[in-house]
């Protein structure tokens, strides 16, 4: 454990993207602990009041979901454990200890119909079990301690840890001769370096409500996998172009249901923290993929 003295900002999940960007802004003054299923129990609120007195938390955020959007349809008792009971046990401990609590959720609380960016405050309307579940924690947190507490929805979030779009699609491109890639999605892609900061923020200036944070601009997955072709042939991640063509959702059916069109609308929290600079997907990606070329040859 660090210093009594160094404040602690506990991270609730250990082996996710985010949790892992958290990790990596750790300071001797602002002390990150990342805990993950064997350190505490999400189901237990006295164990976790314990845990966050243990550490002398000076804030909680929450990185850890059940993510498996697929997979969740025919694993609904798990999915919502994690991300709605569980959301709530954390909201009430650090309830009871007066602690800020940041949450992230996700765009799939959208039903992805509306053609224009969401707002905060829009209507949710979820097509699967995985943005119901979500629409859950998010709902337990309002209920219980909406004083103190930032629910932050992001969208297509990528690191040079852990598995991600951005990795799988450097995977096919060095394997495969050709890809297709679904083009009628659309939305933004999310530096989790970026977002890990957002968080931080939010929490040093106890930031509450409901916010969205992404990197800017639009982008579909086949717009994102051509620019995650080109950078990797521009920075030597990638030896040659392979042939990458559009394709319909229609063509490529999935067990879940995805918004067709969930980019976030960011000025509430853009407002409430005017040192946060956002940036542009394509900036943001070129950035990652520098430093995973860097870790790479490390």
């Amino acid at each position: 454990m660090t210093d009594k003295n160094t404040m602690k900002i506990i991270v609730i999940g250990k082996s996710g993207q985010l949790a892992w960007e958290l990790s990596q802004l750790s300071t001797s003054e602002q002390a990150i602990v990342c805990l993950g299923r064997d350190d505490v129990d999400l189901q237990d609120i006295p164990a976790l009041v314990n845990c966050f007195k243990q550490y002398n938390a000076v804030g909680v955020i929450n990185a850890s979901a059940y993510t498996a959007v697929d997979q969740a349809e025919g694993d609904v008792e798990n999915a919502f454990a994690l991300n709605a009971k569980a959301v709530g046990n954390l909201a009430q401990a650090c309830k009871t200890l007066s602690v800020p609590f940041v949450h992230i959720s996700t765009d799939f609380v959208f039903h992805g119909d509306k053609g224009a960016p969401y707002l905060p405050g829009d209507e949710i309307n979820p097509l699967g079990v995985y943005g119901a579940s979500k629409a859950q924690g998010e709902q337990l947190i309002a209920n219980i301690y909406p004083e103190h507490s930032a629910i932050i929805r992001t969208s297509w979030v990528y690191s040079t840890h852990g598995n991600n779009f951005v990795k799988t699609m450097l995977n096919l491109m060095a394997t495969k001769p050709e890809l297709g890639v679904i083009s009628d999605q659309i939305g933004t892609p999310t530096y989790a370096k970026g977002l890990a900061q957002a968080c931080i923020a939010s929490l040093n200036s106890q930031v509450v409500g409901v916010h969205h944070y992404t990197d800017t601009g639009v982008a579909s997955w086949y717009d994102f996998a051509v620019a995650i072709q080109n950078i990797g042939v521009e920075l030597g991640l990638l030896d040659k172009k392979i042939a990458i063509k559009p394709i319909t959702t229609a063509q490529y059916p999935t067990p879940a249901k995805r918004p067709h069109y969930s980019v976030l609308d960011k000025a509430s929290l853009v407002n409430a923290l005017p040192e946060l600079s956002l940036m542009h997907w394509q900036a943001q990606l070129t950035h990652m993929m520098t430093a995973l070329k860097h870790e790479r040859e490390a």
